[in-house]
């Protein structure tokens, strides 16, 4: 996109800046009586409901919300390359009609190729993006491309303002370490032939597929997700890794065009250099930023397990998080989820609000029986934060769901991988997707009217329409 044209949508995204925002959420009644409201089935009681494209009973959802699946893990895509598995972070990026155009992420590395063209790929490992175009009208796929190839570790990401994809790697690589212990992430699979750093965030456009150049100045770290502040221009990043892990926020030199470089900062909270535990859900907390002084040394000598940058970070004074992951913004608060955070370790839910540099608590689960891991959110046009689960623990036999939080501090369940399904689909064994997939990529078509995510394993993308009620989803 020319310079012009991302200064215009900037100049459009400020002036509809005040739109819905959902402020201190109102815990009234994990307050008063100290406990957790009781999760809800708010939008009414779930039931199995089989899926349009495929016959399948694969979710349970309220009475009257129906759903497609499609782009599985192994089938073709449009362009004749397969589809890739572990889909993750997705977004929508463009909506012209009844067109919808997402991208999403693979979460892939190992010693396998690049998905795609081969000669189009940054690098010799197998992550990347694919890009679909859902047709509203038509209730169907009909265009699909692989978009990016060649980088490691895609897990989730972010859109741009001005209709961009951006796809964070969330494992580091350098070669001149390539001799040493791998970091984590990488100790199954050799290295040999990969040429090319990784730990970065790249840029997928709309149409066509990415030239493959990371945003070095982005950093090098463990990378999850990533939004944009319309307004600023800045953008604010998750780290997922653990005991600590940081929050950043990218000034870009020129508001737009990020790969002209800019300045990384990592959040500094007052008094509390350790944000994993023993926080107070609603207490105000003060906001500063320290410098990272050199982004591009995540994976140096000095640190060959890939924390570089956080440990700059936390040198210069900034805070240490947990596993951080999902990231939001609405109104111009920022959500983010930490999935290990919290006295039970089973997750976080902060809002920050970058105007007056403050950062609270609004969601701590209690256990991880209640809901656990928090990862992927998005803000849904009706009002409330809707988050994807990434269960640590299974031997419940609970299938993860898609949860919803409103203003109002009610926690609901929409959503719920059925956790009866059985038998083979496509190659792909049903049970292990029913009890220990996550979900992923959830994101809305900018009209409201379609939720479409992702079932990580073995792949699956799924477009959601219903009866959605205002105040809910």
């Amino acid at each position: 996109m020319s310079t012009t044209s991302r200064r215009q949508f900037l100049s459009a995204s400020l002036l509809g800046a005040g739109g819905i925002s959902l402020g201190l959420f109102a815990f009234a009644r994990y307050h008063v009586t100290g406990k957790p409201p009781a999760i809800t089935e708010a939008m009414g009681p779930l039931g199995v409901v089989n899926d349009e494209t495929t016959g399948l009973p694969l979710l349970r959802l309220p009475e009257g919300f129906r759903y497609k699946s499609m782009s599985w893990a192994g089938t073709q895509l449009h362009d004749g390359y397969a589809v890739p598995g572990s889909a993750d972070g997705m977004g929508v990026v463009r909506q012209q009609g009844h067109l919808v155009t997402l991208v999403r992420n693979h979460e892939r590395q190992g010693p396998s190729g690049p998905i795609g063209d081969p000669d189009k790929a940054y690098d010799h490992v197998p992550g990347g993006t694919t890009t679909l175009v859902f047709d509203t009208d038509k209730e169907e796929l009909v265009d699909s491309w692989v978009s990016l190839g060649g980088t490691l570790y895609n897990c989730a990401g972010g859109v741009t303002p001005w209709g961009s994809w951006l796809s964070c790697e969330e494992s580091v690589f350098s070669p001149e370490m390539a001799h040493l212990s791998p970091p984590r992430r990488q100790r199954y699979w050799n290295v040999e032939g990969v040429r090319r750093p990784h730990g970065f965030v790249f840029e997928v456009p709309a149409e066509g597929i990415a030239k493959p150049e990371p945003i070095l100045a982005m950093g090098q770290f463990l990378h999850e997700a990533v939004v944009i502040d319309p307004v600023t221009g800045m953008a604010y990043m998750t780290e997922d890794t653990g005991p600590k892990a940081g929050f950043y926020r990218f000034i870009p030199d020129v508001p737009g065009q990020l790969a002209q470089g800019g300045r990384l900062q990592m959040m500094r909270v007052a008094d509390h250099p350790d944000m994993t535990d023993h926080l107070v859900l609603g207490q105000e907390m003060d906001v500063e930023w320290v410098d990272i002084p050199d982004p591009t040394a995540g994976l140096v000598p000095e640190h060959p397990n890939g924390d570089g940058v956080v440990s700059q970070g936390l040198a210069a004074g900034g805070s240490g998080f947990v596993a951080l992951e999902g990231c939001a913004i609405d109104g111009g608060r920022v959500y983010f989820t930490s999935k290990l955070g919290g006295r039970a370790t089973a997750g976080y839910i902060f809002e920050y609000h970058p105007e007056r540099e403050k950062i609270w608590l609004v969601f701590e689960s209690p256990s991880e029986d209640y809901f656990s891991g928090p990862d992927n959110l998005v803000v849904s046009p009706r009002g409330s934060l809707v988050i994807c689960e990434d269960r640590l623990s299974p031997i419940d036999k609970k299938a993860q769901s898609v949860a919803g939080l409103t203003r109002d501090g009610e926690f609901f369940r929409f959503c719920q991988i059925n956790p009866h399904l059985r038998g083979q689909f496509g190659g792909h064994d049903l049970a292990d997707t029913a009890l220990k997939s996550e979900w992923a990529g959830v994101t809305f078509s900018r009209d409201g009217e379609w939720l479409f995510l992702n079932i990580f394993s073995p792949g699956i993308t799924l477009a959601v329409t219903g009866p959605w009620q205002e105040g809910y989803l």
